[in-house]
C-alpha cells in the first residue's frame, strides 16, 4: 500500500563490516606511526635546532655501534699478520714520568697488554675509523643538515676536522690504552674478553670526541642554501587558471547558443 512507510534495509555482512579504510590498518600501516610522523613534523617546526640535534644523535650513535662491530674484526684480521711484531712509534712530544718518549702514536710491538699493539692496531684503529666518517659524512650532510652546498667544499673541511681529532684521539690514547687493557686482561683476569672490551672501550672514547667536535663544525660546513624561487605559473595561481578560463568560455558559448 502506498500509505505504508517502508522498512529500512536488513545490515548485510558487506555493509556491517567496515572497510579496508576505515581500519586500524589503513593501507598496510599501523595508524601510530602516521600519529608520529604527524608528530615529529610538528615538533620540527617548532623546534627545529633541537630536531636536527636529536637526529644528528641518532646517526652518531647508528655509526658507533658499526664502529663497536668493526673494531674487533679488524682487530682480529690484523692481528693475523706479522704487523702486530712491527713498531708504530712516531711524533715524540714529551716524556712519560718513567722517563720514556710520550709519542703520540705509541703503538709498540708485541700483543696487549705486554706490547702496543704494534702496526696491526693503529690501522684496526684507523680503518674502523675511516669506513664509519665516511659514511657519517654522508649521512650527516644528507639526512640531518640536507645541505646542498658545494660538496668537494665541505668534503676538505671535514677531513681537516677528521684529522685533527685523530691526533687528539691518538693523544688521549696514550694515556688510558694501556691502563685500560692491563686492568681488564691481567688485574680482573678477563682475557680475550678483557681485550674485546678495552677495543670497545676505546672506540666509545673516540666516538664521544667526535661527537661532540663534530657537530659544531657541521653546522658551519653542512649549510643549506635557499632554493631558486620557482617561476610565476603564466596561467595564473595555482598553475590552472589557464584551463579554467577555458572551460568557463566554453560554458557560456554554450549558453549562448
Amino acid at each position: 500500500m502506498s500509505g505504508e512507510t517502508e522498512a529500512a534495509p536488513t545490515p548485510t555482512l558487506e555493509t556491517a563490516a567496515p572497510t579496508t579504510a576505515q581500519t586500524p590498518l589503513s593501507g598496510g600501516k599501523p595508524r601510530m606511526f602516521g600519529r608520529l610522523r604527524v608528530g615529529w613534523s610538528s615538533f620540527a617546526e617548532r623546534r627545529p635546532g633541537l630536531a636536527q640535534f636529536v637526529v644528528f644523535f641518532v646517526l652518531s650513535n647508528g655509526v658507533t655501534v658499526l664502529q663497536l662491530a668493526l673494531m674487533p674484526a679488524f682487530k682480529a684480521v690484523f692481528g693475523m699478520t706479522s704487523l702486530v711484531d712491527t713498531s708504530f712509534q712516531v711524533l715524540a712530544v714529551g716524556s712519560n714520568p718513567d722517563g720514556s718518549p710520550f709519542y703520540l702514536f705509541d703503538y709498540a710491538a708485541g700483543g696487549l697488554p705486554e706490547g702496543g699493539g704494534g702496526l696491526a692496531y693503529f690501522l684496526a684503529v684507523q680503518v674502523t675509523l675511516l669506513i664509519a666518517q665516511v659514511i657519517n659524512f654522508f649521512a650527516q650532510r644528507n639526512v640531518t643538515f640536507k645541505s646542498n652546498t658545494n660538496i668537494w667544499r665541505a668534503a676538505f673541511w671535514y677531513t681537516v676536522a677528521y684529522v685533527v681529532i685523530t691526533f687528539a684521539a691518538a693523544a688521549l690514547q696514550g694515556w688510558y690504552k694501556a691502563p685500560v687493557y692491563e686492568l681488564l686482561i691481567d688485574t680482573w683476569g678477563m682475557g680475550k674478553t678483557g681485550e674485546t672490551v678495552a677495543d670497545m672501550v676505546t672506540m666509545m672514547i673516540n666516538a664521544v670526541l667526535s661527537f661532540w667536535v663534530f657537530f659544531p663544525i657541521f653546522k658551519v660546513i653542512f649549510k643549506r642554501e635557499p632554493e631558486p624561487a620557482e617561476m610565476p605559473d603564466p596561467a595564473g595561481p595555482g598553475g590552472s587558471g589557464g584551463s579554467a578560463g577555458v572551460d568557463a568560455s566554453s560554458a557560456r558559448a554554450g549558453q549562448e547558443v
